[in-house]
């Protein structure tokens, strides 16, 4: 059982910077894809990006060139490096996991974090 969590979370004000991280355990090895989202209260989850085993990263447009998304391979410690923040960035965040390439380019994931709140005041 992939087992994901989540910290680095809190309160900021607008123009700051966070650092996300989430600790996978449960699994080793390769093929796994690992993402965030975010989810901003009564709206959609919205994927923020996500990393492959194989190098492979991507990030929506909506953070580009403010987040990143990177990866302690050899500890499997998810990371996501947050600046520039907006108010608008105010959410709960999420890792994912999955262990299927398919699944990851389809965005559907099979592990969830409990999440960390942002919240970025003006």
């Amino acid at each position: 059982q992939v087992q994901l969590v989540e910290s680095g979370g809190g309160s900021v004000r607008a123009g700051g910077s966070l650092r996300l991280s989430c600790a996978a355990s449960g699994f080793w090895g390769s093929p796994y894809c690992m993402g965030w989202f975010r989810q901003i209260q009564g709206k959609g989850r919205e994927e923020i990006g996500r990393i492959e085993s194989d190098g492979r990263r991507s990030l929506s447009d909506a953070v580009q060139g403010r987040f990143t998304i990177s990866m302690d391979a050899a500890k499997y410690i998810l990371y996501l490096e947050m600046n520039s923040l907006k108010v608008d960035d105010t959410a709960m965040y999420f890792c994912a996991f999955t262990g299927n390439p398919w699944r990851c380019q389809a965005r559907e994931f099979d592990y969830w974090g409990q999440g960390t709140q942002v919240t970025v005041s003006s």
